[in-house]
């Protein structure tokens, strides 16, 4: 194959890859060393043969081969195409010859799928080896792989040694290795890189490609729709693609034998892979190999939340009244934060992020996606409000050739086998009890909590301007029996401490209440100006999740930018008995506030073109209490606040739990038109509205605070 034939290829599956709707990510690179390489790689799609050798090329600037299935040759329209990209048949009388050749004498680097199949049931471990099963055989991966590159590094120093001998039998293999430049042969090394390809989702979907096969073929049989929904969803369904590259496997050190030893230095002819003692050799070195670069395929599998899920699922402890979803919640929540913070795992990049939301609303479909999929392929049934689970749909496989679309939950589960400590993990947190997942969960949110705010204090602190640590330490008021507990947010540029007097008149009266810290605040103005209001939002709920594990009934309160943050999270999240919302800033009696957007966007010009003197990113703050606000307000911040009031105005309908609204007639921040606005707006039948004449924004704090405190109290007692 020529050279220009595989760019042109290369070129338009370029084009090709413009269409897809596929996320590819590629990690590892670093590892791939010079010399000849040949790539392990873990096989699940047909397309791999295409992408892969197509990605590795950019990576590398080399012509990448790679072994394919026999059949797909017998395909016109891909054969052309796909010996055009250095694809070889399997079948291929030549293959082996071709091999060693274009490894040794040539910038040429192969792929091989050590399965020799594609694994479509994911199902790789059996009795703690690697084994390979369809409906037709049980047999263990080929060692292929590691016997081209034992051959490859035996006849690089077998070359070497004539060479520098003057043997006769130089020149003989030197002609029929077609070696041209002996130094560039024994300047390289053989390696084998292991490869890893996750793909996220995984389950086969009606796609572009399964839509034209039913049209085309009118009653393509379950096989090939199962390909077609597979494969094509891979391509053009926004699936995100993990390739990862593994550390080299240096295969020099396997000759140090010293029955090999003898055979490098020989001077008659030779055959490594024919001698009965060398080919007992190869067999044992290849297996180990085989072993080694499986065991490295396999740990470095991108772990996903459906992994996550349907690991859970799977070890989740038989219960005949079902299973709890919050409590499921709970455990995925408490296994993911696990698995992101363990160095020797991979795992997707969105793992690294608050996982929050899998507790409150699931807003991004993490686990309603997994539910209905389970749902709809039979694994579970969702009845009165309860998971019941069919165990037998984990263990009785389905037809290998159909599992991916009859069964995709019993692929996953199988896919994280492999990676034995993860599977662990999983299998030991699906079974500890629901009373035990809450408190663990609880405890890592309020490790969470302190940790974030040591990590960011320390590193925004500044000495003129920073607080004592203890004005921003969120803050946990519990009772052994509480009546209730009561979520308090602080307001924007403020800390938990702002919070703190209405707090102890509250747990006086016999509640749980918690104080959490926004994110961005207690600190310093530069750690409030990089933060988002999605930022506040997660803090917000982290603290309702650590509050609602200490007791039944939980009421959400907070002041001014907090208020806002209590009503976003009545439209969200459940078993809410009240809220109340103190000077909600519906509206800025500060007309500058209105400008923000164009001041934003002003700044990011001005720092695009290198005018920082000019930006303007911060304005001077006079605060009611300065022991505990910011004295420089970010512009961005205030811009996340309108951002915030924003999206959270249309929302108002949805509040349906019990609000009360308290505003200052005289605030000089707050307009009471506009909390007057936000309270006609709100969904709920049962809503109060109180006004007080106090000449400051923050009446929770400082003089003439029993009336608001008592009014806010006998709110309180009506709905618990």
């Amino acid at each position: 194959m020529n050279r220009f034939a595989f760019e042109l290829s290369s070129y338009t599956l370029k084009t090709f890859s413009g269409f897809s709707k596929a996320h590819i990510k590629i990690s590892g690179e670093r590892n791939i060393p010079k010399g000849s390489v040949i790539f392990t790689a873990n096989h699940f799609t047909r397309i791999e043969t295409i992408f892969l050798p197509y990605h590795i090329n950019k990576i590398t600037g080399s012509q990448v081969w790679s072994l394919a299935a026999a059949q797909l040759f017998d395909v016109q329209i891909l054969k052309g195409f796909l010996r055009n990209l250095g694809a070889v048949s399997t079948q291929d009388p030549n293959r082996d010859q071709v091999i060693l050749k274009t490894l040794l004498n040539k910038d040429i680097k192969w792929i091989i799928f050590p399965e020799g199949m594609l694994v479509k049931n994911k199902k790789l471990i059996k009795k703690d080896r690697f084994t390979l099963s369809n409906d037709e055989f049980v047999k263990r991966p080929h060692t292929g792989a590691a016997i081209q590159a034992l051959r490859c590094e035996f006849y690089r120093e077998r070359l070497r040694r004539l060479w520098q001998m003057a043997e006769p039998e130089y020149d003989r293999l030197a002609k029929e290795l077609e070696i041209n430049n002996i130094q560039s042969v024994l300047e390289q090394e053989t390696f084998i890189v292991p490869v890893n390809i996750t793909y996220y989702p995984a389950s086969p979907k009606e796609n572009i490609v399964s839509k034209v096969g039913q049209i085309v073929m009118r009653e393509p049989s379950k096989r090939v729709m199962d390909e077609l929904m597979t494969e094509g969803s891979m391509l053009f369904t926004n699936v995100d693609i993990d390739i990862r590259f593994g550390e080299p496997i240096a295969i020099r050190p396997c000759l140090k034998h010293p029955y090999i030893e003898s055979l490098l230095t020989v001077k008659r002819r030779v055959k490594f892979e024919a001698d009965l003692i060398s080919k007992q050799l190869i067999r044992e070195m290849s297996l180990t190999l085989m072993e080694e670069y499986m065991s490295a395929v396999y740990r470095m599998t991108t772990l996903n939340y459906d992994h996550v899920l349907a690991c859970i699922l799977k070890h989740f402890p038989y219960k005949s009244e079902g299973i709890d979803p919050y409590e499921f919640r709970c455990k995925a929540f408490y296994a993911i934060q696990h698995l992101a913070s363990d160095k020797n795992l991979q795992v997707s990049d969105s793992f690294h992020q608050n996982q929050i939301h899998l507790l409150t609303d699931d807003r991004f479909n993490r686990i309603s996606d997994f539910l209905a999929l389970a749902e709809s392929t039979k694994v579970i049934e969702i009845r009165d409000g309860k998971i019941f689970k069919d165990q037998t749909r984990f263990f009785v496989q389905s037809g290998f050739h159909t599992i991916r679309m009859e069964n995709p939950l019993c692929v996953i589960a199988n896919e994280v086998e492999p990676v034995r400590d993860a599977e662990g993990f999983l299998k030991k947190i699906a079974q500890v009890s629901g009373r035990e997942i809450r408190a663990l969960v609880q405890q890592r949110l309020i490790e969470k909590s302190r940790v974030d705010f040591t990590r960011d204090y320390n590193r925004f602190y500044l000495e003129s301007e920073s607080k004592k640590k203890r004005i921003g330490n969120p803050r946990f008021l519990t009772h052994d029996n509480p009546r209730a507990g009561i979520l308090l947010i602080h307001g924007y540029m403020a800390a938990p401490a702002e919070m703190k007097p209405f707090a102890r008149y509250l747990h006086a009266k016999g509640f749980n209440v918690y104080l959490p810290r926004l994110s961005g605040h207690g600190t310093a103005p530069e750690d409030l100006a990089a933060t988002t209001y999605d930022q506040w939002i997660e803090s917000a709920e982290e603290g309702f999740i650590i509050l609602n594990h200490s007791c039944d009934t939980v009421i959400l309160g907070g002041f001014s930018t907090g208020a806002g943050l209590a009503l976003d999270l009545a439209t969200r999240v459940k078993n809410i008995r009240a809220v109340f919302a103190v000077s909600p800033p519906m509206r800025l009696q500060d007309l500058g506030a209105w400008f923000v957007p164009a001041i934003d966007t002003w700044n990011a010009m001005i720092k695009k073109i290198r005018l920082h003197p000019i930006a303007k990113e911060y304005i001077a703050n006079n605060p009611e209490n300065p022991s505990i606000n910011y004295v420089r307000n970010p512009i961005s911040g205030v811009n996340q606040l309108g951002k915030l009031m924003d999206q959270l105005e249309p929302k108002l309908k949805d509040i349906l739990t019990p609000t009360l609204v308290v505003q200052s007639r005289k605030d000089p921040v707050v307009k009471p038109a506009g909390t007057r606005l936000l309270f006609e707006k709100l969904g709920c039948e049962l809503k109060e509205y109180y006004i007080f004449d106090v000449d400051r924004h923050g009446i929770l704090i400082g003089k003439d605070i029993s009336r608001v405190y008592q009014s806010i109290y006998n709110f309180i007692l009506h709905w618990i």
